[in-house]
């Protein structure tokens, strides 16, 4: 009888997030399946409990992947984390759940935190529909070319970004998408949480917004006119 992937939704950065039911199956687990330990290894101190990690992340090789299915194929219930938030969304961990599935072997889930929604929330833009576009490419022109397609849509739009990257990603986003508002929602649920909104193309200074921790960044979507 196989065992059972649960893919357990972390804090993503305050650890007083963990959810009740997080905590129960990380306990129950045979063993957790995680990007970094280092970071995943924090959590075993929050549990006062020892599980074995095994590691999966951008750089591990398949056979790896394959080695994790057949521990779940004999029995093992596994628990998939990322180092904070949602695993397998726009994370290496969707390799093993899309293995699971083709394989028979049952996924479940746990919810938890996101810094999507949570940037979506904080944002304050009317996202009836949204995209979500992770990290964009480094360069100005796969910058262009990753957002040209929404120029006119009325998508609001979530990413990614490393703070060094900030000014160039709102110069190029200007160019591609207008003038349109924005929000930069830094380091959320941490203690040096902000969210800083404006209009392109005004970009904050480094005493308004440090360029300091994790950023999760919201472009409006194009509103239509408003009606005489």
């Amino acid at each position: 009888m196989s065992g059972r992937l649960t893919l357990v939704g972390t804090p993503i950065g305050n650890l007083g997030d963990l959810a009740p039911r997080a905590r129960e199956s990380l306990l129950e687990a045979d063993a957790w399946v995680v990007e970094d330990t280092r970071v995943s290894g924090k959590l075993l101190t929050v549990l006062e409990t020892r599980k074995p990690m095994r590691v999966l992340n951008e750089h591990t090789p398949d056979y790896t992947v394959e080695k994790l299915l057949a521990e779940l194929e004999e029995g093992a219930n596994l628990c998939l984390l990322t180092d904070g938030g949602m695993p397998a969304i726009s994370d290496p961990g969707a390799r093993l759940t899309d293995r699971c599935h083709d394989a028979g072997i049952p996924v479940s889930v746990v919810p938890g935190a996101s810094a999507v929604p949570a940037a979506l929330a904080l944002s304050g833009f009317f996202a009836q529909r949204f995209a979500f576009l992770g990290f964009l490419g480094r360069k100005p022109g796969d910058i262009r070319k990753e957002l040209a397609p929404f120029a006119d849509s009325p998508y609001t739009l979530v990413l990614f970004e490393s703070p060094y990257r900030i000014d160039s990603l709102l110069k190029v986003a200007h160019e591609a998408l207008g003038e349109r508002r924005y929000a930069l929602c830094r380091e959320i649920t941490k203690m040096h949480e902000q969210t800083f909104r404006d209009r392109l193309p005004n970009i904050p200074t480094e005493a308004v917004v440090p360029r300091k921790g994790e950023f999760t960044v919201v472009f409006e979507g194009r509103r239509k006119p408003e009606r005489d």
